[in-house]
């Protein structure tokens, strides 16, 4: 009996990534599935032979993965799948792989995870005027009482989720153990969606006066440029916090500095305009805010987790069984 052939794969991303996102157990998984070079990656494919790039049916992409247009799709004619082992792929991949039939899968839904901890952490922490109590306990400790706020605390607080993406459902989840209320926008939230056993569906001006913390989470499209505004801005009571770990154009920055000066609003930001914002910015020298350097997605050891989700692809793809987290070209209008 002639032995299977094993698809013809390849890294295409940042030379470092492999040994960050794969276990050592998962390259010789992946060794064991694909013929696939571990010890290389590609990161320019107008270096790489032609006879090369023809053989590939499978790319394995992830941050640093060059632009694979239709002058490269040309160059690979035999590409079946593209496993991109971050969150979007809409930087790096054309839609003429979709017309193609290519399949595309991505691991944001495991990036997801850590962007959600960072959010929930977040939230109690700005509950409970932790970051208030950091800058006046470091100013007097002598004076400084946090009990004299009467505003503290996390009991029956009302929270906001802008968005029903991954990291806003994950989001909703892991509020459930506490006694908060929690209240969603999402204009293309469908009826009976589960999400809703676990948050209550507002519109987005009523969540914004309702809620004390507003977490967003929408993707960044033309109509949500903005979204948070002025308007928005001013439903909030004073001293509420905005956090914002989606993407920074979502959020009028202007507005949103102008309400933390005149009116105490705090501000979670992990994503800025420009990012990093100059060093001389107003939003760096504000009380009223933190900033943090684009870090609530996976690093570090969360990297591994990406790396699981584009095995367990990998896996699905060499048995001939439907992707687990397949990204289809007309899903690609609605996310990040």
């Amino acid at each position: 009996m002639t032995e299977r052939r094993k698809p013809v794969a390849a890294f295409a991303m940042r030379a470092d990534l492999p040994a960050l996102l794969f276990s050592d157990d998962d390259l010789v998984a992946l060794a064991g599935l694909l013929d696939l070079d571990t010890a290389h990656t590609l990161d320019d494919f107008t270096a790489v032979p032609a006879e090369r790039l023809a053989e590939i049916d499978v790319l394995i992409t992830g941050w640093g993965s060059p632009q694979i247009g239709p002058a490269e799709l040309a160059a690979m004619p035999r590409l079946t799948a593209v496993v991109h082992a971050a969150g979007t792929v809409k930087g790096h991949l054309d839609d003429l792989a979709w017309d193609r039939g290519i399949r595309v899968t991505s691991a944001a839904s495991a990036n997801a995870y850590p962007v959600a901890e960072y959010t929930l952490a977040m939230i109690l922490l700005a509950g409970k005027r932790v970051p208030d109590s950091i800058r006046g306990y470091a100013a007097d400790p002598a004076v400084y009482d946090a009990a004299a706020d009467p505003a503290v605390g996390n009991y029956n607080r009302t929270v906001g989720i802008v968005g029903a993406s991954r990291v806003g459902r994950r989001v909703i989840e892991l509020l459930q153990p506490f006694d908060l209320e929690v209240l969603l926008y999402d204009p293309y939230l469908a009826d009976g969606d589960p999400v809703l056993a676990q948050s209550r569906r507002v519109g987005l001006d009523e969540l914004f006066a309702q809620s004390t913390i507003v977490s967003v989470h929408a993707p960044l499209l033309p109509e949500t440029v903005g979204m948070v505004g002025r308007d928005q801005l001013a439903l909030l009571p004073d001293g509420a916090t905005v956090i914002n770990t989606a993407r920074a154009p979502i959020v009028d920055q202007d507005a949103l500095e102008s309400a933390v000066r005149e009116r105490g609003l705090r501000a979670v930001l992990d994503v800025t305009d420009p990012e990093p914002l100059p060093a001389d910015h107003p939003l760096r020298r504000l009380d009223g805010v933190i900033l943090t350097p684009h870090v609530a997605g996976a690093l570090g050891t969360e990297l591994r987790r990406l790396g699981e989700c584009a095995r367990h692809e990998v896996e699905l793809f060499v048995a001939g069984e439907p992707a687990e987290h397949p990204v289809t070209k007309e899903a690609l209008i609605a996310v990040a």
